[in-house]
């Protein structure tokens, strides 16, 4: 069976959000558009305790975008997002309902950033996503949402490391930066991975 597995399409990543993923919006119809060609549909949800340590708020004198070593991991600081309940946590509103009906929420944790839809990044703790998908018979994910160079990107790392048969469907997502996303393009191919 193929899971389409939709990545964190939440206010704060829209625009008005506090971390806008350059032209996310576009993406919402196309999702839309593919959640009825698939029988098995699941969703992430970044949600961030009020003070989690990702944000740069939690550092006094370090701005937004600042690398950082925290608790032994490379950390990039940003601005206060998916903060839970609140509006920028929530979905998009235009997003279809039949996408959200199975949803693995991530970053939970105040100690450790969460940017698969997986496992947190140091892969310790498990969302119970892989569980799920395995006791279903998944054996094959299909990967949109935002952003595609960070929460889509790892998610379909892990997606691989855990077996599936992964694919990145391109023309539902959009990266923070371009740059950054054709790297890590080229390295998810190496490892097996397919864009669509």
């Amino acid at each position: 069976m193929i899971a389409l597995i939709i990545v964190d399409i939440q206010n704060d990543f829209l625009p008005g959000g506090s971390l806008y993923v350059p032209r996310g919006e576009e993406i919402i119809p196309l999702v839309n558009a593919l959640v009825p060609n698939y029988s098995m549909v699941v969703a992430t949800q970044d949600w961030h305790p009020a003070k989690h340590e990702s944000f740069a708020s939690q550092h006094p004198g370090m701005e937004p975008f600042q690398q950082i070593t925290l608790h032994g991991l490379p950390q990039t600081l940003w601005p206060e997002h998916c903060v839970q309940h609140s509006y920028g946590a929530e979905f998009a509103a235009d997003l279809t309902p039949e996408a959200l009906v199975q949803v693995f929420q991530k970053g939970l944790d105040t100690r450790v950033d969460s940017y698969s839809g997986f496992f947190d990044n140091g892969h310790i703790h498990a969302t119970g996503l892989g569980d799920y998908l395995m006791d279903k018979g998944v054996s094959e994910v299909h990967i949109c949402g935002l952003a595609a160079d960070y929460c889509v990107y790892f998610t379909a790392l892990d997606a691989l490391k855990l077996g599936f048969k992964t694919v990145i469907l391109q023309a539902a997502t959009r990266p923070i930066e371009e740059a950054s996303y054709a790297t890590k393009k080229a390295y998810f191919k190496a490892q097996g991975g397919r864009l669509l």
